[in-house]
């Protein structure tokens, strides 16, 4: 593993105020799962292919996706940045109708629709998108 891909305890303490509170002992703590994002992030590995010392993927992966859905992560990388102990580079990639156009018969369209989801955003609710932030280095 990349010693660029690892925070210390010390560098933890910085951020910790930026993690949710549990209700019971965590099975893996939070500087753990951290480590185990960066190491992701940095080597752009699968979740199932995170080394052992990290834990249960799974566990890894269920935390990762809620910090994601509740904005933990990205406070917490911002934070990171600003006290500089990374720098990391995010993009943010929305795909739908409006910007990958396919053929309706590659769809399986019989008829064309009377409103397209792209069409109504407020109808259509959050728009699903790709979260890619890419690690530069960190100290």
């Amino acid at each position: 593993m990349g010693a660029r891909s690892k925070l210390n305890k010390s560098q933890y303490e910085l951020i910790s105020s930026c993690f949710p509170k549990h209700c019971k002992p965590a099975v893996i703590d939070n500087l753990c799962i951290l480590n185990a994002i960066l190491f992701a992030l940095e080597n752009g590995c699968k979740w199932r292919a995170l080394p052992k010392e990290f834990g249960d993927w799974h566990t890894v992966y269920v935390r990762m996706n809620r910090w994601a859905k509740n904005g933990v992560l990205q406070k917490v990388f911002l934070h990171l940045q600003q006290i500089g102990i990374i720098k990391i580079n995010v993009s943010i990639m929305l795909l739908d109708l409006t910007s990958v156009k396919a053929h309706p018969d590659g769809m399986g369209a019989l008829k064309k629709q009377d409103v397209s989801q792209s069409a109504n955003l407020v109808e259509a609710g959050t728009p699903k998108y790709i979260w890619c932030p890419h690690l530069i280095e960190t100290q």
